[in-house]
């Protein structure tokens, strides 16, 4: 962990952004903003038009004025003035007033587990633009750990996977630190471009891109299991014509489809598994993988990785807000560092 939990007790708010959703803790009031990570910015004038749920809905549905844009890309902050003007937004003005008022205003902010320092950089640099007067990094891997309730200052491997919609990132933690890690760069987004692709290779249909994410879910309450139905109907504009068309898609085939970048993440797993030490991966035989972050809800995800395993697969309560539970469980003082009694001489 980059900060202590000391540090991150003085901590007054903290901040999970991510690609697809940015979320704030505040200490005492909880979680107070859980909207997607977009911004739309009228491009005559500069001037900020909608963020969050409203600015994610004009995608792809805006007049050539009106650009929609992500701030965070990969869990690193790619615009850091947009970043900041989103915030302010989602925060609101009697939020931020609350937060000024306190003295030396302190925030904490989850990093994902290899960013580099321009990354950590830009992370900071956001917050102070908030008005903190000093920031606190945490490793997302950690404060996800600690938001789904694993008990990791304990000498007892765990491992847990942060499915985002950029990267995937998979670690075995022990004794509060990680132990072995990896980051492999395929996410939730990885997975709807491989659907638009296949539905425009076989079937020359373009989706729509607020639909992508729907066709999982619609794949039944099975989903992306071989018990879910055998076909389902969409609708999209057709390649050629640009024509509204509907189509019989076979769910066996985009089921096919997407192995290809699921196979990636089981790869990653494979590589924290072989890089840990002998003792804790017995450990994990028993207690399995945790997932957390919205992909984790990928329908059929935790089944394919039983089925590749070998090993126990849960998924988190809630796994969308797991990293800023953690923080916020780290900010409220919940989270006590294991005392360790030096023998009596």
């Amino acid at each position: 962990m980059t900060a202590s939990l000391e540090q991150l007790r003085r901590c007054h708010f903290a901040v999970d952004l991510g690609a697809a959703r940015t979320r704030v803790y505040v200490k005492g009031a909880g979680l107070v903003v859980d909207q997607p990570s977009a911004a739309a910015v009228n491009t005559r004038t500069g001037a900020l038009i909608a963020v969050g749920e409203l600015a994610e809905k004009m995608t792809g549905r805006t007049p050539h004025y009106i650009r929609v844009v992500r701030p965070v890309s990969g869990g690193t902050v790619v615009d850091i003035e947009m970043a900041q003007r989103m915030l302010r937004h989602l925060l609101g003005d009697r939020m931020r007033r609350q937060l000024r008022r306190k003295p030396r205003l302190r925030a904490a902010a989850c990093t994902p587990h290899d960013a580099d320092p321009l990354a950590q950089r830009a992370a900071i640099e956001t917050l102070v633009g908030l008005g903190a007067r000093r920031v606190e990094l945490v490793d997302t891997l950690i404060a996800a750990a600690v938001g789904c309730g694993l008990p990791v200052e304990r000498p007892e491997a765990t491992m847990i996977m942060v499915c985002g919609a950029a990267a995937t990132q998979v670690a075995v933690l022990s004794l509060g630190s990680i132990v072995t890690a990896e980051r492999v760069p395929v996410g939730g987004e990885a997975v709807d471009h491989a659907i638009v692709q296949h539905l425009r290779h076989e079937h020359e249909l373009m989706l729509p891109s607020q639909s992508v994410r729907p066709l999982q879910i619609a794949l039944s309450g099975n989903g992306l299991t071989p018990h879910g139905p055998a076909s389902t109907e969409i609708h999209g504009r057709d390649v050629a014509t640009g024509l509204a068309r509907s189509v019989r898609i076979d769910t066996a085939a985009v089921r096919d489809a997407i192995q290809t970048p699921l196979t990636a993440v089981l790869d990653g797993i494979g590589k924290v598994l072989r890089d840990c030490p002998p003792d804790l991966v017995a450990d994990l035989a028993d207690r399995g993988i945790t997932m957390v972050g919205g992909s984790a809800l990928l329908p059929g995800f935790d089944q394919m990785l039983r089925r590749a395993t070998g090993m126990p697969v849960h998924i988190a309560e809630r796994p969308d807000v797991c990293a800023a539970q953690g923080l916020g469980a780290m900010l409220e003082g919940k989270i006590r560092p294991l005392a360790l009694n030096p023998m009596g001489s």
